[in-house]
């Protein structure tokens, strides 16, 4: 007997519905770019950095086959970012958008919709998903892969989807820093702005990286630290947006963010609704 066959069959089921997911996601993201109206240095950049998420939904492939517990928020935040980031590709600057794209949109969505209900609902997946990462552990016969259970107390479930979903910040920044390098030809005077916000999103993956750490070890002040954090980040980022892309581009990039800070702090507000544990407090 497999090991697959040993796994419930809900689990089979929702590794099917991620490839249909990651298929889907580059589908669509291809037939937007077919029917473009105009192929721009932005259109390029966002539907490459869309195409990138394929590898992320092919890497929650490889967490759920291997039931780790982290697949439940990096499930999320690629659901949600996903629905946002094709759909800016769907709609252009003008007119309406071409109905195979609006069409692939509502069933890219849709599949989206499908994961995120597994994940979070269903009894059976979320028994599957509880395992932790392995590490070489030092045992008397030498040297061991084993699953390396963390000493410090359980994470709540919130707390590692506020830390997958702050990590998409300096993404969702560069990447409108990017586009906007295409801008300086015409008002080269911005370019100490651009530089600025290309500085602003690396420094974010380390306030991020470093708020999180805290978040996940108990540390009451983390929580805070995240929340300004993220208040800095769209205090940067959504102004650049519009003095550099227009409100296309605070739409198209800005609004991404803005949903992935609002889960953060969602996700946040839930943490501290969670008692915590016993071990905690010592």
């Amino acid at each position: 007997m497999t090991i697959d066959s040993r796994r419930p069959g809900i689990i089979r089921a929702l590794r099917g519905l991620l490839v249909a997911t990651a298929a889907a996601t580059v589908g669509v993201e291809l037939l937007n770019l077919w029917y473009a109206p105009e192929h721009g240095f932005g259109l390029a950049v966002r539907t490459g950095w869309a195409l990138l998420r394929t590898v992320g939904w092919l890497i929650l492939i490889w967490h759920v086959g291997r039931g780790r517990a982290a697949a439940r928020p990096l499930g999320l935040i690629l659901a949600v970012t996903t629905v946002f980031a094709v759909g800016r590709l769907v709609v252009p600057r003008t007119g309406v958008p071409p109905l195979p794209g609006v069409l692939g949109f509502v069933a890219l969505t849709a599949l989206c919709v499908a994961v995120v209900v597994l994940l979070y609902r269903h009894p059976a997946v979320r028994a599957h998903l509880v395992r932790h990462p392995n590490k070489l552990a030092v045992t008397r016969a030498g040297f061991e892969w084993r699953e390396a259970v963390p000493k410090r107390p359980p994470v709540a479930a919130w707390a590692l989807t506020a830390r997958v979903a702050a990590f998409t910040y300096s993404p969702l920044m560069l990447v409108p820093a990017l586009i906007s390098v295409s801008e300086l030809g015409s008002r080269p005077q911005w370019l100490f702005a651009v530089g600025f916000w290309f500085v602003a999103g690396v420094a974010a993956s380390y306030a991020v990286l470093l708020s999180t750490f805290f978040l996940l070890r108990g540390k009451r002040w983390a929580p805070k630290l995240l929340v300004w954090v993220t208040l800095g980040v769209l205090a940067v980022d959504l102004p650049l947006c519009r003095l550099l892309l227009g409100w296309d581009g605070v739409i198209r990039d800005g609004v991404p963010l803005l949903a992935a800070a609002l889960l953060v702090l969602y996700s946040l507000r839930r943490v501290a609704r969670t008692p915590a544990p016993v071990a905690a407090a010592a």
